[in-house]
This record gives C-alpha cells, sequence and structure tokens, in this order.
C-alpha cells in the first residue's frame, strides 16, 4: 500500500508513539510504502524525530503545523498538504491528533483520497473553555462527513463521537494503541538495580505517576492526597516520570507541605526507560482529568502492578474495579487518598490485581496486533469505495 500517516507533532508521548509504531510496523513487515507528515516538536516533552529518521519510510516536517491555533498557519498547512498530496499520490491518508487531523482530512477530500482518522483523544473535552470545546465539536462534525473511517484507541472514544452526531455508528472501530510488550515482561533492568539508582529505601512503597507535567495530567489531584496518604502509609513514596512546564511549580508545593522526602522528579526520560521504571513501583496512579485510553494503565499492568485511574473516557476498559484496579470518580480526593493507602497496605492485593491484568492484556497491546488490525480496516475502506489503487 501507499499510505500517507499526518500527525501535528512527535513529542514523547502516546499518539506520537502509536503513530510511529503504526508506520514502523506497515514500512518493516508489511513492505509499504509510507510517508510520515509532522510538525516541529516544540516543547520540553521530547522529541520522536530521530527515531523516525532512521525508521526507513519517508519523514516530511511542515514548519507551519503548530499545535497553537494560528488561522494563518492552518491556512499554509492545509495548502501544503494539498500539494503535498497531489505529489505523493497516496491510496490511502491516516490521519492523528486534532489539528492535523481536521486540516488532514480536508486536504484528502479535496483530492478524493479516501481517509482514515485515530481518535487518540477526543479533541472536545472536558477542562476545555466553552468556545474551544464548541469549535472542535464542530469542526469534528464537519470533517466526519470527510472520514471514511476512524479508528479510536477505546470504546468511550467511538461513543462519545458517535454522540456529538460526528459520524455513524457503522463508521467506528476500536484498535487498542499497541506498543512494545515484551520489555513490560522482562525489563532490561533489574527492580532492585534502578530502585538502587533512584536512591529508594528498602521497604518504601512506590506510587508511580506517568506523563507530562501539564495542566489537566492529574499531578495536582496526587500533591492534594499526599498529605493524607502519607499520614495513614508512612512508607509511601511518591514517583513522577516525565517533565513540562509546571514542574517547578509542584516542587514549590512539596516545598510547603515539607514533604521533599516522600516524592522522587526523574525528569525527561526517553520511551525505553519506562518499563525498567514501572518495574520500580509497586502501583500506578493515573489522574489525569481527560484521555482517551492513556498507555500507562495497560503498560502497568502488563508489568504486573496494578492501576488506581480517575473514572474518564476509556480507562475502565483496562482498569476493571476489584479485578486489576481502583477507579474513583474526577477529583474524588478523599476516594484517591484511601484507594492508595489501601492497595500500599495490602502487597498480596497487589500482586493479585498485577497477575491478573497481564493475563488480560498483553497479547491485545502488543503494536503487531494494532498494525494489523489497522490495516485490515485499510482494506476494508479501499475496497468498499469507488477508487482505483494505481493513483495518475
Amino acid at each position: 500500500m501507499k499510505v500517507v500517516h499526518i500527525i501535528t507533532r512527535l513529542i514523547l508521548g502516546g499518539a506520537q508513539e502509536n503513530t510511529l509504531l503504526t508506520c514502523e510496523d506497515q514500512h518493516r513487515d508489511y513492505g509499504d510504502e509510507v510517508t510520515l507528515i509532522t510538525g516541529p516538536a516544540i516543547g520540553p516533552e521530547g522529541t520522536l524525530i530521530p527515531r523516525a529518521k532512521e525508521a526507513g519510510f519517508r519523514l516530511i516536517l511542515m514548519d507551519n503545523m503548530r499545535r497553537s491555533i494560528r488561522p494563518d498557519y492552518e491556512w499554509y498547512s492545509y495548502r501544503e498538504l494539498v500539494s503535498l498530496l497531489k505529489d505523493i499520490k497516496p491510496e490511502l491518508v491516516h490521519t492523528h491528533s486534532s489539528k492535523a487531523g481536521i486540516l488532514g482530512r480536508y486536504a484528502a477530500a479535496a483530492l478524493n483520497i479516501p481517509c482514515i482518522h485515530t481518535i487518540h483523544g477526543a479533541s472536545f473535552h472536558y477542562g476545555q473553555s466553552k468556545l474551544a470545546y464548541f469549535t472542535y465539536k464542530t469542526l469534528e462534525r464537519w470533517a466526519g462527513n470527510k472520514t471514511a473511517h476512524f479508528v479510536s484507541v477505546c470504546n468511550a472514544m467511538s461513543e462519545q463521537y458517535i454522540a456529538a452526531g460526528v459520524a455513524p455508528r457503522e463508521k467506528f472501530s476500536t484498535v487498542y494503541s499497541g506498543f512494545q510488550v515484551e520489555p513490560f515482561i522482562n525489563p532490561p533492568h533489574s527492580r532492585e538495580t534502578v530502585r538502587n539508582e533512584l536512591g529508594i529505601k528498602e521497604g518504601d512503597i512506590i506510587v508511580g505517576k506517568i506523563g507530562r507535567l501539564f495542566h489537566l495530567k492529574g499531578h495536582d489531584a496526587i500533591l492534594a492526597a499526599a498529605k493524607d496518604v502519607i499520614r495513614q502509609a508512612p512508607k509511601v513514596r511518591f514517583l513522577f516520570v516525565g517533565d513540562g512546564i509546571l514542574k517547578e511549580t509542584f516542587r514549590q508545593q512539596i516545598r510547603e507541605m515539607k514533604l521533599e522526602e516522600h516524592f522522587i522528579f526523574t525528569g525527561l526520560v526517553p520511551p525505553d526507560k519506562i518499563p525498567e521504571l514501572i518495574h520500580a513501583m509497586d502501583f500506578v496512579v493515573h489522574t489525569s482529568q481527560w484521555e482517551g485510553l492513556a498507555r500507562v494503565l495497560p503498560q502497568a499492568l502488563i508489568a504486573g502492578k496494578p492501576v488506581i485511574s480517575y473514572d474518564i473516557d476509556g480507562a475502565k476498559e483496562v482498569c476493571i474495579p476489584e479485578v486489576t484496579g481502583i477507579l474513583v470518580q474526577r477529583n474524588d480526593i478523599p476516594h484517591l487518598v484511601t484507594s492508595i493507602v489501601r492497595l500500599a497496605q495490602s502487597p498480596d492485593l497487589r500482586k493479585q490485581w498485577g497477575e491478573t491484568g497481564r493475563q488480560k492484556f498483553a497479547e491485545i497491546f502488543k503494536h503487531e496486533t494494532m498494525t494489523k488490525q489497522i490495516r485490515e480496516i485499510y482494506l476494508n475502506v479501499l475496497g468498499t469505495t469507488v477508487y482505483k489503487s494505481s493513483r495518475k
């Protein structure tokens, strides 16, 4: 196949890793002619662009494709996308993320190229201003008419888009966001080695939080719960994996609470260090205010670690109450406290839920499984649209 993927930016993030793995698999395992178009990876979150450059498929960087909203940038990006697609002549376009998803679908439609769009997380979501929410919802409805099929990273994303009138149910398929599963089962370095490197003492209970130190990612909820947790479970230490604009704000809050000894910040780490860091944890807490299906949840479970998550979006599809973890209603800090304390004091429960999670999800979340399912969707779309594969 000749496929063009379009994503706004290649930072270190779940949607970006998902997209890059799909491109790598298509290029390597299926021999597809893959082109990946992306904007600059601006920000403190790190970049996947060096890895993409080494993958062997064509990578095109568009300077005008920025995450921030700028009508002039959007217009130039759209025109450049149309020009690029005219030259490449792909059989199919696959878009990812909000801005690239809308611009890419319009560009593909202008050239009558069928387009798949992956919903990694809803573009209209909790925490947005009313104007932003309405604008993105309206744009998604318009773009929905130009979308051959939607790939959702969880059932919850499909339901939200169907309820919003973006497209009918038959246009949606769920394909869970795959990753390299093996390192989460057998990490490159032992739990003891990593804990020693982090200065973790014997007997410490490590509660992990992985994500950008950014608004709506939920670190503030953990800070709000920390004092009560530590009062009841003094051996608890929180491990924040990631970097972002709120790092110093969080550090200042921790100093004011006099809890410096109970928090560890790793800063920005490469993706291949995540498996061993999760193995160094005792369980994972995910308190993001919105997210399609955070990859850290299945990653933790496949590593044998139970999870506590806000009951948002697709979390319940892997964080199964009293089976693999605990669901907490968004911003219910008292329940968050009791849940963390409960798991901190229950090593047998941690082991049981973690083992169950690994058994349930190791196969489902392999990236090879993801790419195979996505490619089957491509074939169905190309087989059911009035379209010839040899474009001229």
